[in-house]
């Protein structure tokens, strides 16, 4: 059978896959009672994630369970496996990285974080450690999006976990925050339907959390952000996407916050403000979302 075998990515359940496993059904026109329901399922995904063996468990159970995923890919999937000389090198960088979980890194300052802390790990171990990382589907990392793969490479990257979850049961909590848990759990819910995710920095230098190649070869820009409640926050957010679809030549654009839904005009087309809830079922739905 060799050279013919098929290989099937397998996640954590999406909330599609959660509400499946609640016996919850979503039909085409959702009532409100069945939409009070669903959102009330989704702040449970929210703190659940979507590893099966957590639901159901209390909050101290849920977090020892995630610890020990957590050991066991460290120690099992790459420490064994690639046989790593200083498994408290890999330990220290992963928890350094669940710590950041959608922020940027570079190689260089991840290398100089270990040296800090007495290890001797030059940059090409902790650029092999990472790639370790994505191979066990564990952690992933997101480049710039640019015509140049050289200058993508050059520019600081930035870093998910395959699971929001797993983040607050890991993490120290001191540098995560719930903004950075719905940006990784936006992160998961296209990366279920596409590889090719970057983030975008516009000519003025505005940073927007991803461009995506969909599977029908459109590419879709999302920006992920708790609340625009706030004129200022919902003035930058709005102006950074709005630049990146002029450049882009895209009309549409979606920022996915917790609870917040409209439409905002702008010079390039249209932007869609979302809950979260409603822009993982409609990713999952049809491959091509809002």
């Amino acid at each position: 059978m060799r050279g013919r075998a098929l290989s099937w990515e397998v996640f954590p359940f999406s909330f599609r896959e959660f509400l499946d496993h609640k016996k919850i059904s979503i039909p085409k026109n959702i009532p409100t009672k069945k939409r009070l329901l669903i959102q009330k399922t989704f702040e449970e995904y929210w703190q659940t994630g979507g590893f099966p063996e957590v639901m159901e468990l209390d909050k101290h159970l849920r977090t020892k369970i995630h610890q020990e995923y957590f050991h066991a890919v460290l120690f099992k999937d790459l420490v064994e496996r690639y046989d790593i000389s200083h498994p408290k090198a890999v330990k220290d960088l992963a928890h350094r990285l669940m710590d950041n979980a959608a922020s940027l890194f570079t190689v260089n300052s991840l290398t100089g974080y270990l040296k800090s802390l007495g290890h001797k790990a030059p940059k090409q171990a902790v650029s092999n450690y990472l790639t370790w990382f994505e191979d066990a589907y564990f952690m992933f990392t997101v480049r710039l999006y640019d015509a140049s793969l050289a200058r993508s490479n050059a520019n600081p990257k930035k870093i998910y976990c395959i699971d929001h979850s797993m983040v607050k049961s890991i993490s120290s909590g001191i540098l995560t925050n719930s903004g950075h848990l719905l940006e990784n759990l936006v992160f998961t819910a296209l990366r279920r339907v596409s590889s090719e995710i970057f983030y975008y920095k516009t000519n003025t230098g505005h940073e927007v959390d991803f461009i995506t190649k969909l599977p029908d070869g459109s590419q879709y820009l999302v920006q992920a952000y708790e609340t625009i409640n706030d004129p200022k926050t919902r003035e930058r957010e709005i102006n950074a996407l709005s630049t990146a679809m002029s450049e882009l030549n895209l009309v549409t654009g979606v920022v996915v916050t917790r609870n917040e839904e409209r439409s905002i005009e702008v010079p390039a087309g249209i932007i869609r403000v979302v809950p979260a809830w409603k822009f993982l079922l409609s990713l999952q739905d049809s491959n091509h979302p809002l």
